[in-house]
C-alpha cells in the first residue's frame, strides 16, 4: 500500500511537471473553445477521482483510529472529534461538488459574456454568520472540556500521580497516605538513590511511592502532576485522551477517571481486530506477538531515542489496584533499609 502511495506521488510530479512545461511553450497560444471543453472534463474527472480517494481514505484508515476513549472526560473528546469531522466532512463533499460543477458549467466560451456582480449582503452575512456561530460552539465546548480535565478538585480526594519526564524515559510516584506529594526539584537528584529529586526533608515525602509502571483503579478519580528534568516532554495517554506538556522549571497537570479496565479493553471488538491485524504482521516477520496495554508515550520529539519513551498502565478493579499499591515501598522505608 506504502509502495503505491509513493508511486501515485511520483506519477502526480512527473505530470505537473510535464503541464508546466506545456503552459510554457503555450505562452502566445489563445485557449479555443475547444481547449476550455477538454480541460473542464478533465477537471469533473478529477473531482470524480478526489471522491474516490476521500471515500476510500474514510474506509481503508478507520482501522488506524483509536478505540472508543478508556476514560468518562475522553467522552466529551470523541464527540467533539466527531462533530468537528463530520462538519468539515459535509462541508469538503458539497464544496468540491460545487468546485466541480461549477468549473465544468462556466467554462470559457466565445459565445458567453462574463456577467459583474459587485457584492451580494445577503450571501455575505450568511457565510460570516454561520461559520462565526459553529465557531463559537465548538471553542466552547473544547474550553468545557479543558476546564474538566484541568482544574481537579483536590477536595475530592483524587489519587495522586507524579510523572517525571527525562531523556529517555518515565518514572512515577504516587502520594502516600496523607495523599500529598512532597517537593521535588532538580537541585536534590542523585542518579543511585534519588532520580527525580525529592526532597526528603520534607515530611510529605517520606510516605510517597516509587513506581515503575502506573497502575490505575477502574472508575477513581486520577491527578496526574508533571515535572520534566531536561527538555519539552509531552505525557501523552492516547486511550484515555489524555496529554499534557512536561516543562523543564515548571509542574503542569491534567485528571481523568479509568472507564475501563486494561482486561476489559482487550475484549473490545476494536481492540480485537487491531490486535489480529498487528499479530498476523508480526507473525509474517517472525517477531513476538503483540498484546494491548495502555501506555504513556512522549508525544514530543524530544531526542534520538524519542520513540522508545514509553511506561506501561495498568487499569484494574480498585481492590486489585489497593493490593498492588500496599506492596510499594515508600521512600521512608527505603532509605532506612
Amino acid at each position: 500500500m506504502l509502495a503505491l502511495f509513493y508511486i501515485f506521488i511520483g506519477v502526480a510530479i512527473g505530470v505537473s511537471f510535464w503541464q508546466v512545461t506545456r503552459i510554457l511553450n503555450l505562452r502566445s497560444s489563445i485557449a479555443t473553445d475547444k481547449d476550455n471543453d477538454v480541460q473542464g472534463k478533465y477537471f469533473m474527472l478529477f473531482g470524480v477521482f478526489l471522491y474516490v480517494l476521500m471515500i476510500y481514505c474514510l474506509i481503508a484508515m478507520n482501522v488506524i483510529m483509536l478505540p472508543e476513549s478508556a476514560s468518562y472526560e475522553g467522552e466529551n473528546d470523541d464527540i467533539l472529534f466527531n462533530v468537528s469531522f463530520w462538519l468539515i466532512g459535509i462541508v469538503q463533499f458539497i464544496m468540491q461538488f460545487i468546485i466541480a460543477f461549477f468549473t465544468y458549467k462556466y467554462r470559457g466560451k466565445k459565445s458567453n459574456k462574463a456577467k459583474f456582480y459587485a457584492d451580494n449582503h445577503t450571501l455575505e452575512l450568511i457565510w460570516t454568520v454561520i461559520p462565526g456561530i459553529v465557531i463559537v460552539v465548538l471553542i466552547g465546548f473544547g474550553i468545557f472540556q479543558w476546564t474538566e480535565v484541568m482544574n481537579i478538585d483536590e477536595s475530592e480526594d483524587p489519587i495522586i500521580i507524579e510523572v517525571y519526564a527525562k531523556q529517555f524515559a518515565w518514572q512515577a510516584r504516587y502520594a502516600g497516605a496523607d495523599n500529598t506529594l512532597g517537593l521535588g526539584n532538580v537541585n536534590f537528584i542523585d542518579e543511585s538513590s534519588n532520580p527525580i529529586g525529592v526532597d526528603m526533608s520534607d515530611v510529605a515525602s517520606l510516605d510517597d511511592k516509587p513506581v515503575t509502571e502506573l497502575h490505575l483503579p477502574k472508575g477513581k478519580k486520577v491527578l496526574f502532576k508533571f515535572r520534566s528534568q531536561d527538555v519539552l516532554h509531552s505525557a501523552y495517554m492516547p486511550h484515555f485522551r489524555a496529554q499534557m506538556n512536561c516543562v523543564p522549571g515548571m509542574v503542569t497537570q491534567f485528571g481523568f477517571t479509568p472507564k475501563y479496565t486494561t482486561e476489559e479493553m482487550r475484549l473490545q471488538s476494536e481492540v480485537v481486530d487491531k490486535v489480529k491485524r498487528i499479530n498476523k504482521i508480526r507473525s509474517e516477520k517472525g517477531e513476538d506477538l503483540y498484546e494491548f496495554d495502555y501506555v504513556l508515550l512522549c508525544n514530543k520529539i524530544c531526542g534520538a531515542s524519542h520513540y522508545s519513551m514509553q511506561m506501561k498502565i495498568i487499569v484494574e478493579e480498585e481492590e486489585d489496584y489497593n493490593k498492588w499499591l500496599a506492596e510499594q515501598s515508600t521512600y521512608g522505608e527505603v532509605i532506612n533499609k
